[in-house]
């Protein structure tokens, strides 16, 4: 259990901490799937996008799942997004996450606005 509530920790701080520590959290390679115009970034190109890992003020999780197999974890959920002088964002998200040397690894980010 206490992996669940460790994974659903990093989550919120890839949402709100910013690029820098969504760099530290994020495993070479991985895939990010954002909504139209950003489409698909993998590796590098994740870090060049201004979308990526923007620092949110506020997030809510709702409708979580998790599961795991080994040394791999899935997280999904609804997440209500609040920054400044914008709309509250809704989107529908996973998070694939590895289990690499006792540090979980973001894998893949997915986001399909919900509205």
């Amino acid at each position: 259990m206490a992996d669940e509530e460790d994974l659903w920790a990093l989550e919120e701080q890839f949402w709100t901490e910013g690029a820098d520590s969504a760099r530290n959290m994020t495993a070479k390679g991985a895939v990010f799937v954002f909504p139209y115009p950003v489409g698909i970034l993998q590796g590098d190109s994740l870090w060049r996008e201004s979308t990526v890992a923007q620092r949110w003020r506020s997030v809510v999780f709702t409708e979580r799942s998790f599961n795991r197999e080994k040394d791999v974890a899935v997280l999904a959920y609804h997440v209500s997004a609040e920054r400044d002088n914008i709309p509250i964002y809704e989107a529908i998200c996973t998070s694939s996450y590895l289990q690499d040397d006792g540090k979980w690894l973001r894998m893949a980010h997915q986001q399909t606005p919900a509205s």
